[in-house]
């Protein structure tokens, strides 16, 4: 499949993701019963599965370019941004503990996008 197509579809997942993770951090922090949806709890794993496999995909494509050290900060920064918003969402034990660690998920998140668009792991310091 085409490289465009795939880092578009990449690029959708990943706002789709950031999108329904800020909704479910506010429900989360303001303790509102939406969150315990089917629809809320299946819908991200969907997203998220549509965007890490769109990552693989084009990691092959790449071939041996996807070992740059951008991508590899890509990849450690994504697994902050996991155990971060997993606090965020159902981990953290007060409103105020989910609030901070949806803000510091929300600048990694930042961080990650901008690695992605200077591919540098300096992201938007370089």
């Amino acid at each position: 499949m085409n490289y465009l197509l795939i880092k578009h579809l990449h690029m959708t997942a990943a706002g789709l993701s950031i999108f329904f993770f800020i909704i479910r951090a506010y429900w989360s922090i303001t303790e509102n019963g939406l969150l315990q949806k089917k629809a809320v709890k299946i819908a991200p794993h969907i997203i998220d599965t549509v965007l890490l496999a769109a990552a693989i995909w084009l990691s092959i494509l790449l071939g041996p370019a996807a070992a740059q050290p951008w991508v590899l900060t890509k990849i450690v920064l994504l697994i902050a941004y996991i155990g971060v918003g997993t606090i965020a969402i159902k981990r953290g034990c007060t409103p105020r503990s989910r609030a901070i660690a949806a803000v510091i998920a929300v600048l990694i998140f930042a961080y990650i996008v901008g690695v992605a668009i200077k591919h540098h792991p300096a992201s938007w310091f370089f």
